[in-house]
């Protein structure tokens, strides 16, 4: 039986660090993808064509908000299961009767509802600059709550992982944010030579932005039924990754 206390416990002790340090977990995202907005959304976006049917500035805000999105959830939860490593309370947790279910739940709950939460702070900042609509709603929240929840099991193989607070860094930096910048968020990956199109497609962010991108304006780079099965691989990778690294113990008892 789920012990719900637990997963409650562990949930808000997660999202109570959050607002205690609001400056960072919220307030820095937004104000630096705010820049984005300024920069390329206003002040080049002014100066560029449209993009399909679409003005450049209303383009990239789903682009912008994803690529916050998978940021923020690495981070949150990494971060969060990191910090009881670090400290040896992980044992303590491991010894009480709460199951690998419960604590990831909680964990990933937590780090998942923090990125939903900086994405619509970010979509209601991005109306101050640019002007968009959002045809599918239901989709959109959809892939928010998707990608938030994906990534931050993700950010959880990698706070699991790491040994030191550099290695927390890696990933997000060296292979996140470099896919991110190359998965389409300025861009549509339709203005590259063929060659590069084909090339692109091996990056798996392309399909959680042309997916993202579909549900706000009825258009993608890639079919949104593959997008939303890629996503969904994903998450089922990382589900079998965390089962693996709880059964075997590694980097949890040693």
């Amino acid at each position: 039986m789920i012990n719900f206390y637990a997963i409650r416990a562990i949930y808000r002790f997660e999202m109570a660090r959050a607002f205690r340090t609001l400056m960072q977990s919220i307030a820095s995202p937004v104000l630096s993808t705010s820049l984005y907005f300024i920069v390329f959304g206003t002040a080049i976006g002014s100066r560029m064509g449209e993009v399909g049917s679409v003005s450049y500035g209303a383009f990239i805000v789903p682009g912008l908000v994803m690529m916050s999105l998978l940021n923020e959830s690495i981070s949150n939860a990494s971060f969060g299961i990191y910090m009881p490593k670090w400290t040896g309370t992980i044992y303590e947790l491991l010894s009480a009767p709460v199951s690998p279910l419960e604590a990831v739940v909680g964990y990933v709950g937590a780090a998942a509802s923090k990125s939903v939460l900086l994405g619509i702070l970010i979509l209601v900042t991005a109306r101050l600059f640019v002007p968009y609509h959002i045809a599918h709603p239901f989709w959109m929240i959809g892939f928010l709550v998707l990608t938030a929840v994906t990534f931050s099991l993700f950010g959880f193989i990698i706070g699991l992982w790491a040994d030191d607070f550099q290695k927390l860094q890696i990933v997000p930096l060296m292979v996140v944010m470099p896919l991110t910048f190359l998965g389409g968020a300025f861009y549509s990956i339709s203005m590259l030579p063929p060659l590069w199109q084909k090339i692109t497609l091996a990056n798996p962010v392309v399909y959680l932005i042309s997916g993202f991108r579909w549900s706000f304006y009825g258009e993608a780079d890639v079919n949104v039924a593959v997008s939303l099965g890629m996503t969904l691989a994903f998450l089922l990778l990382c589900l079998g990754v965390v089962a693996w690294m709880f059964r075997t113990g590694y980097k949890l008892k040693s």
